[in-house]
């Protein structure tokens, strides 16, 4: 790069008015306030490492370009390297940075860049191959270093020892993140650690700009998450059938095979909830005309099958992505330039990919870590303009909601874990979920060969809603008008007036339910006060008596059981068996009785 190059690069105070293309509004040309702040603490240090944390959405990317931009200008570097986790994020990288006159080569795999770029693109996985390739461009020439979600860097021993070995010459290096840190105690390159009083060292951020401060400042969009839970009926290996209410209590494995039975394409769990999903996308285009739904899927199967199912219900094609795929890239370049509804995508769009019109999401995988939850969300935070809300739709299991209800908490990476014994360590469980979590291949995570089962019968019931760390509403049927209370919520709303429509939706379903004769009513529906109270063993036995004689009437009459279930609950009413009152069920094992009783 010659000097005239350099000094063609315009400074932080002379962007181009389109850059940062997600200003605040009424400011575009200028930096948001942390981006400012940021920016004034890393020029008061001149450090050569620097760890800015912001959450995802708050633009990481324009406060990274704009230090370039100037270090570039005033000659302290003379070339650019920006490493990221994906090849579509290399690319998106150079196309943000050309948008302010720096010119990446997202291209570059081996010898001299050429003249006309200030710089290169490359991913984690390409410097881990070539080190010493990207060791001597950082020592022929003065060299900033980005490194984009750095924690990135510890996916791999070998990774983190790339890194340091290409990038330790450099003259400065940028790190960024904008999720929880790792939950191992591999250490990320060029990141520094502090020992606290426990004795236990955690990195040190050189900047934090979190959720909280996000949401505070209108940065970011509030998050409304809508929790469904239901019925689940699956077969396990040694051919016992288990029946379960997502969300209730459970065994680790019965959780994990509840959760996997509710995401089966070929129950009703999943077509319920992504019909709900596709009318709150349907409200909140009202006001957002262009905004879209995004689904994470498990797995490349089951994405394929939940593109299918948005295809029935909305009449339209989704957008496929899986990574393995050549053309995802361009896939998801076209759904953020289109209005089309709705993609499906395994791995791709889980962290930095920039669709800012997603506003409704499906969480739809078994991954269940709080770095790739976070990641999930922060696709759909990226506010444009003031008032616009985003919504999750999540199946309640306990650590989803647990996360969902901590999005605002700040962490750090902890290097060194407290002395336990083996069957003690409360890291265990989270490390395996890591593992599991960033696997490269578009993979479920792994539990389905550690415990086989088949599931039979999913029913999808609303839960409820969390905003701002506070839970509304009472469960209701999908297709009620409880349920529809609050998947209308308008898509344009000060974070106060989304709180305060909540709190009116819910007591208005309140006082419906409470209006209903008990008899009338679904248990569902019923305030707790007024729910009979039963045994969790009495209501077991009743439930166990009734599929034993749903499958001696199934063999007489030839019926499957699910038909018979649906027809037992269109005679007798209520909801499913899995959440029928001891009264319901014990009317429906009369009915069964008597209908055995007609065919003798």
């Amino acid at each position: 790069m010659t000097s005239t190059a350099s000094s063609a690069v315009p400074s932080s105070h002379h962007l181009s008015p389109a850059f940062p293309g997600r200003a605040p509004w009424g400011t575009a040309g200028k930096l948001r306030a942390w981006q400012e702040a940021a920016m004034q603490e890393y020029l008061r240090a001149q450090p050569r490492d620097f760890l800015a944390v912001a959450t995802p959405g708050a633009g990481k990317t324009t406060f990274a370009l704009t230090l370039a931009s100037w270090l570039l200008h005033h000659h302290v570097v003379q070339q650019v390297t920006v490493v990221a986790p994906t090849e579509h994020l290399k690319t998106q990288w150079a196309e943000a940075a050309a948008r302010i006159g720096i010119r990446l080569d997202p291209a570059y795999s081996a010898g001299p860049v050429g003249r006309e770029y200030h710089g290169v693109a490359v991913t984690y996985a390409g410097v881990g191959v070539r080190p010493m390739l990207h060791r001597n461009r950082s020592e022929q020439r003065k060299s900033l270093v980005i490194l984009d979600e750095i924690h990135h860097a510890g996916d791999s021993r070998s990774w983190g020892e790339a890194c340091l070995e290409a990038f330790e010459p450099a003259t400065r290096r940028l790190a960024l993140t904008g999720t929880p840190f790792r939950s191992d105690t591999n250490p990320i390159p060029f990141v520094a650690y502090a020992e606290g009083n426990d004795g236990i060292r955690r990195s040190v951020a050189d900047y934090t700009y979190g959720y909280g401060s996000a949401l505070g400042d209108g940065v970011v969009r509030p998050v409304i998450f809508l929790s469904y839970s239901g019925s689940m009926r699956w077969r396990t290996k040694a051919g016992d059938e288990i029946a379960a209410r997502l969300g209730e209590p459970m065994t680790k494995d019965a959780t994990s095979q509840a959760w996997r039975t509710a995401l089966d394409p070929k129950g009703d769990w999943m077509p319920a909830v992504l019909s709900a999903a596709d009318r709150r996308l349907t409200e909140v285009r009202r006001s957002i005309h262009d905004a879209g739904g995004l689904v994470i899927a498990s797995d490349q199967e089951s994405a394929r099958a939940y593109a299918k199912l948005l295809r029935e219900i909305t009449g339209h094609g989704a957008t496929l992505v899986l990574s393995d795929d050549a053309g995802a890239s361009g896939r998801i370049e076209e759904f953020r330039a289109s209005e089309d509804r709705w993609m499906v995508a395994v791995r791709m769009v889980s962290e930095g990919v920039d669709v800012p019109r997603l506003a409704v999401g499906v969480y739809a995988t078994t991954i269940s870590t709080p770095l790739f939850f976070a990641q999930a969300v922060g696709r759909f935070v990226r506010s444009r303009r003031r008032g616009e809300t985003a919504s999750v739709f999540l199946p309640t299991i306990p650590s989803l909601l647990g996360f969902a209800h901590e999005l605002e908490v700040e962490r750090d990476h902890v290097l060194d874990k407290p002395k336990k014994a083996a069957d003690e360590d409360p890291y265990a469980e989270e490390e395996a979920l890591l593992r599991d979590a960033e696997r490269e291949k578009d993979e479920p995570d792994g539990e389905q060969d550690q415990l086989p089962f088949e599931a039979l019968e999913s029913e999808a019931v609303f839960d409820r809603v969390m905003y701002d760390g506070a839970e509304f509403g009472m469960q209701a049927h999908p297709g009620s008008e409880e349920e529809q209370d609050y998947l209308g919520i308008p898509g344009l709303l000060e974070p106060d007036q989304v709180q305060l429509l909540l709190q009116r939706r819910q007591a208005r379903q309140i006082a419906h339910s409470r209006r209903k004769p008990d008899e009338e009513a679904d248990l569902i529906e019923l305030p707790a006060e007024r729910r009979p109270v039963v045994s969790h063993k009495e209501l077991m036995e009743l439930r166990r008596e009734l599929n034993s004689l749903v499958g001696a009437y199934a063999h007489q009459s030839g019926k499957p059981h699910g038909v018979i279930h649906t027809e037992l609950r269109r005679t007798c009413g209520g909801p499913p068996s899995a959440e029928a009152t001891a009264g319901q069920l014990r009317q429906r094992v009369a009915k069964v009785r008597e209908w055995a009783t007609r065919m003798r």
